[in-house]
């Protein structure tokens, strides 16, 4: 319905006092306690932790994230950040109701839940993502990913149990890196506009930040009628989200701010693009270089 709201006037009312306490922290008591302690340096280039962790990275986020937090040499994302004032005072604010709220919560998911819990978990909150995936799939024209994720969904709603179970994969249907309408703007030509991060939601751009209205609508968790069944769901998926991002936290290293805006920008990049290079300008550039070298040779 479009008047329902998600969040009850005494959980917003909560938030907004502890916004003086998020405002001034800058200290992580649960630090050390949160993640094992892993080195960026001792994360190999194949996601593969030496550091004493258990499995890879790539295998636990699907990313290496210590690229991903890393951003690409040379490229400058401050460019897109004008409102860097701004959004550095909301970001403390969100910072500090991570450290005091969200993080210890999802510190105590992540001791008391069992793997295969949390797996099944994320496996749930995941399908129902589909219907998101497939909606802007077709949108941008996505005829194969939109195929791909309707079967994902008809799949392992079925077989999987309610998603509790990634079958589609095992199928040959591979799970995709996610659609939403901020990406489908920015195919229908949208431009990104600056960079924005939001109370309690996080990082956006101009151009995200009304398509996660749309994005709201396409989640099945919205036409849940029971309110507290919805709260409870909902609160389960964001603690899911952040205790899956517990070891990768361990990464961040100086600026937490531009490391987190940048990783988010280069991801955007990524994902609207689909990771797709423009091989054509790519090999233009190299043979640039290695005809500027020749000829650099040749004044000897």
């Amino acid at each position: 319905m479009l008047g329902r709201r998600d969040l009850s006037p005494w959980l917003m009312a909560a938030m907004l006092a502890i916004s003086p306490v998020g405002a001034m922290a800058t200290q992580d008591p649960f630090g050390d306690a949160a993640t094992p302690s892993v080195q960026p340096g001792a994360v190999e280039q194949n996601g593969t932790s030496t550091g004493g962790t258990s499995g890879t990275l790539v295998d636990e986020y699907g990313f290496d994230p210590a690229e991903e937090f890393g951003g690409e040499e040379g490229e400058d994302f401050s460019l897109r950040d004008p409102w860097e004032g701004f959004n550095r005072a909301i970001f403390s604010f969100n910072d500090g109701a991570d450290r005091y709220v969200l993080k210890p919560a999802a510190v105590s998911y992540r001791q008391i839940t069992p793997m295969f819990m949390q797996r099944g978990v994320s496996n749930f909150f995941s399908n129902l993502g589909e219907v998101t995936n497939t909606f802007n799939g077709v949108l941008q024209g996505k005829w194969g990913q939109a195929g791909n994720d309707v079967g994902r969904l008809l799949i392992n709603t079925t077989i999987g149990i309610a998603g509790l179970f990634d079958v589609a994969k095992h199928m040959g249907l591979e799970k995709g890196d996610g659609e939403d309408f901020g990406q489908t703007l920015a195919v229908w030509g949208v431009p990104s506009g600056p960079y924005l991060v939001l109370p309690l939601l996080g990082p956006s751009t101009v151009r995200d930040t009304p398509a996660k209205v749309v994005d709201y609508y396409t989640n099945p968790l919205t036409y849940v009628e029971h309110d507290p069944t919805r709260y409870t769901l909902r609160a389960t998926d964001i603690i899911q989200g952040r205790a899956s991002l517990l070891q990768a936290e361990s990464l961040l290293q100086g600026d937490r701010y531009v490391l987190l805006r940048d990783a988010y920008l280069q991801r955007r990049d990524f994902l609207i693009v689909d990771g797709e290079v423009d091989v054509d300008t790519e090999t233009e550039a190299a043979e640039a270089i290695d005809q500027g070298e020749v000829e650099e040779s040749s004044d000897y």
